[in-house]
């Protein structure tokens, strides 16, 4: 269970994902992107306009179940990205490094990105933008809802 939790929003979510691909923009042009199903999706759509890359391909690695993880199963392999040659992977975030080490069997040329690190997983991509610690549970806007909260002055002291 996360000690913490990151909330990151819309808006700040397509900052991060513009700023890394101004990051990866040095490294290309690719000849495609690998999108890691499922928090990759966004993120790697929004780098492929951002790179005018129009290849883009899909993996799909389970790791989680809600919060606990267990042993990655690829439900859906990159066909399209060949050995990884030329190709950029692209995930919201790499924890343990588990999805990445999996990926990277299979997909041994490419370049590996992703928006926010762990530092047990940092090893295992090629460049990222921010870094939370490990006990963070970062809560992506596709996982979250708006809701009205009330007034402090309206809530019953304990």
């Amino acid at each position: 269970m996360a000690t913490h939790y990151y909330t990151v929003t819309w808006d700040q979510l397509h900052r991060d994902a513009r700023a890394l691909a101004w990051r990866l923009m040095e490294r290309g042009p690719f000849a495609g992107i690998v999108a890691v199903t499922r928090g990759g999706l966004i993120p790697a759509a929004i780098i492929a306009r951002e790179l005018e890359c129009r290849l883009v391909e899909s993996a799909s690695v389970v790791t989680y179940d809600e919060e606990h993880r267990g042993v990655p199963s690829v439900t859906k392999p990159p066909t399209a990205a060949g050995d990884g040659t030329g190709f950029l992977v692209i995930d919201d975030l790499v924890d343990t490094g588990a999805t990445a080490r999996v990926l990277r069997t299979l997909l041994p040329k490419a370049y590996f990105a992703c928006i926010y690190a762990k530092p047990a997983g940092r090893e295992t991509v090629d460049t990222f933008i921010t870094e939370v610690s490990q006990d963070t549970w970062i809560l992506f806007p596709w996982d979250t809802e708006p809701q009205f909260i009330a007034p402090l002055a309206r809530r019953t002291a304990p």
